[in-house]
């Protein structure tokens, strides 16, 4: 489970890298935790309208820890305190919270600088940060679903979505043990558009390790 990650802090960069054509009106925090409010990649809703003006994707700024387009407004305040800001890959489809993005198969790209996961070998919690080895942004898969907020209001909102790790060379070797081991969805570059035009069916295609060789692991003060 990823409780904290860093985003970009370069916003031409993840026009760039990531191929938005307009940065969104904020980066947000560089140091993201739960409910903060990030920046996620995703195909625009209008994609299927028919004008040339919609981009193939677009940077949007939402909470991370997703609350689904089903809450009802007396449901926002129960639905806030939850911790959705992971998805299991396993049993999203069926979740009341996620069912709805994944069966729209609303995917999102999430980028990042790194992740950051605990090692508890020593018997303490040593916080560790994971980046690609060579040194490029980190792109996650995710889900997004917007939801109407106290005033009426469209917001937007995303997870990230995790798979098992047990027999991961790398993060089998976190969290605490004789807890079933995680990990979010890190994909290729190559996968990214794929990834975020894929249909619900298609979807777990993707939902495969990354190598491990192509990540750094460094414990952190």
């Amino acid at each position: 489970m990823c409780s904290h990650y860093q985003t970009l802090k370069d916003a031409e960069l993840l026009l760039k890298k990531f191929g938005a054509r307009r940065r969104p009106a904020a980066i947000g925090k560089y140091d993201m935790w739960p409910r903060y409010e990030g920046v996620f990649l995703r195909r625009p809703p209008e994609h299927d309208a028919g004008d040339d003006a919609v981009p193939e994707r677009e940077a949007v700024a939402g909470r991370w820890g997703l609350i689904s387009a089903m809450t009802r407004p007396d449901g926002l305040d129960r639905a806030g305190k939850l911790s959705t800001f992971n998805a299991r890959a396993e049993t999203a489809a069926a979740s009341y919270t996620f069912g709805n993005a994944w069966r729209r198969a609303q995917h999102c790209v999430i980028p990042a600088d790194a992740i950051f996961e605990p090692d508890w070998r020593s018997g303490k919690a040593v916080p560790t940060r994971f980046t690609r080895a060579n040194g490029e942004p980190l792109g996650i898969a995710g889900l997004w679903d917007r939801y109407r907020d106290a005033a009426g209001q469209w917001r937007e909102s995303y997870t990230m979505l995790t798979i098992n790790a047990d027999n991961d060379p790398l993060f089998s070797q976190y969290h605490q043990a004789g807890k079933e081991k995680r990990m979010v969805v890190i994909l290729p570059e190559g996968a990214w558009s794929d990834w975020m035009t894929a249909t619900a069916q298609q979807s777990r295609e993707f939902l495969v390790p990354f190598p491990a060789d192509k990540l750094m692991a460094t414990p952190m003060p």
